[in-house]
């Protein structure tokens, strides 16, 4: 396992070597000039070419790609040209706001995938099985956006059970801190559940169907003890497989949600950096999420084994 483990982590360098070379490329074909956007619409050209010779921003782009790359290996993102500070402690700051919001709506996605996926498949073709699908088909054909603004309406306007955007920090209190995160989370993480839950149904059907189940069943095992110790045991692993898919899926979709909850996290960051031509802040971000989604696929592959013990790797 430790060498298997070496070697995936190892193998993750070209890939986000590849991922920073291509969002570095890609920024310089999008029209725009941050120079412009820092002097403001009164300033003149002479002083939008000061401000761009100041920033580096003249060069050309192999010789700002080698001082950026030269800055990521000492582990510095960079200066952010708008923020005028560290790309580093601006991505620092916001990341608690989006990794708990991605935490949470992964948490929320998979405990309710589970609960409807297994009820469903336990109760196949009754109208248990078809209210649970419907939820499951409903999800999926909800954009998070608007699912977002839905809940703004009925559940802090009309209803103020909850604060209609913003941020508390977990320091402040868990009640709070859930408080702020709860809509943007069921928002962000609908569409997964939907997902899942046709996942782990369509796995538990295949699983009930398997001779030890059947043989559980015929030495009189309690049902309920054959659907959690012999059946859901085996339905995770692909399960498990999907989540690495769906981490990525919520780390993108948390930069629209972050945006409808006016929460001051590291997507909304990356939004305004795209809106105004930070290509520091644009680059630091796209590494950092690549990084994660890198590093999360390798966890999922390491939990293989924990969940099933035929898996090894040599």
């Amino acid at each position: 396992m430790g060498r298997y483990l070496a070697y995936r982590l190892l193998s993750a360098i070209p890939i986000l070597f590849v991922v920073s070379l291509v969002s570095f490329l890609i920024i310089f074909l999008v029209p725009g000039d941050p120079a412009s956007e820092i002097a403001g619409p009164g300033a003149t050209k002479d002083e939008v070419i000061r401000i761009r010779q100041s920033l580096g921003l003249d060069q050309s782009v192999g010789v700002q790609m080698l001082t950026w790359y030269r800055r990521l290996l000492q582990g510095d993102l960079g200066q952010s040209i708008l923020l005028n500070r560290s790309v580093t402690i601006a991505i620092l700051e916001r990341a608690p706001v989006t990794l708990s919001l991605t935490l949470l709506a992964l948490t929320i996605s998979l405990s309710l995938a589970l609960i409807l996926g297994v009820v469903a498949a336990v109760r196949q073709n009754t109208w248990v099985d078809q209210s649970a699908m419907t939820m499951a088909l409903l999800g999926l054909s909800l954009p998070d956006f608007w699912v977002g603004l839905v809940m703004i309406y009925l559940f802090a306007v009309l209803l103020g059970w909850f604060p209609t955007g913003g941020y508390v920090e977990l320091s402040k209190g868990v009640g709070l801190w859930l408080r702020s995160l709860i809509m943007p989370a069921m928002a962000l993480g609908l569409a997964q559940l939907g997902l899942l839950a046709r996942i782990t149904r369509a796995t538990m059907l295949e699983v009930l169907r398997q001779d030890y189940v059947r043989t559980a069943r015929a030495k009189g095992v309690p049902e309920r003890r054959v659907i959690d110790k012999h059946a859901l045991a085996n339905t995770l692993i692909p399960v498990v497989t999907v989540i690495g898919i769906i981490v990525g899926i919520l780390l993108g979709g948390a930069v629209v949600v972050e945006s409808v909850f006016a929460m001051p996290g590291v997507g909304r960051l990356i939004i305004g950096a795209i809106l105004r031509r930070d290509y520091p802040v644009i680059q630091g971000g796209l590494l950092l999420t690549a990084s994660i989604y890198v590093f999360v696929n390798i966890l999922v592959d390491v939990l293989y084994a924990w969940l099933d013990p035929r898996v090894r790797y040599e």
